[in-house]
């Protein structure tokens, strides 16, 4: 596996929990390549097409307090400490899969930071009430035929 640097800032675009977009700064965001499986015949064994985009969520200077508790609760299971990982490899060539690594991060972060929205009460409605009775009705008349004769 190969590190390497020599890319730009990461841009994420502005949204909720984020008006303003976030830029982390390239030195944050740390670059793994490896051996991608998959399609790309003789050249899958020679290439590090494989990419790894990992940003410490913890240490990052592109997030304010509030932004960084919100990301380390909601993304809390795809942490491995309090570091973010993303993966790609779909792609034969490592330019493309270090696109894609980095709008995969980018997307994530910025829905990671929308703020929940509240769900809105509701009643059932009459025909999903009937409809629940009615099979309650059917299951009840299943279990009584079931039964032993001479119980009534």
């Amino acid at each position: 596996m190969r590190e390497t640097g020599g890319m730009d800032d990461l841009l994420v675009m502005p949204g909720p929990g984020a008006p303003r977009g976030l830029r982390v700064p390239a030195a944050e965001l740390v670059e793994r390549f490896s051996h991608a499986s998959g399609p790309g015949g003789q050249g899958v064994n020679t290439t590090d097409s494989r990419v790894q985009l990992s940003l410490d969520l913890a240490a990052t200077t592109a997030l304010d307090e509030t932004q960084r508790q919100r990301l380390l609760a909601v993304l809390s299971p795809r942490l491995d400490g309090t570091v973010l990982t993303v993966t790609a490899s779909e792609q034969r060539s490592q330019r493309q899969n270090r696109r894609a690594a980095r709008e995969r991060l980018a997307g994530l972060l910025r829905e990671s930071l929308a703020p929940p929205v509240p769900r809105r009460p509701t009643r059932p409605t009459r025909g999903s009430q009937r409809r629940r009775l009615e099979a309650k009705q059917r299951r009840s008349e299943l279990k009584r035929t079931r039964r032993r004769p001479g119980h009534e």
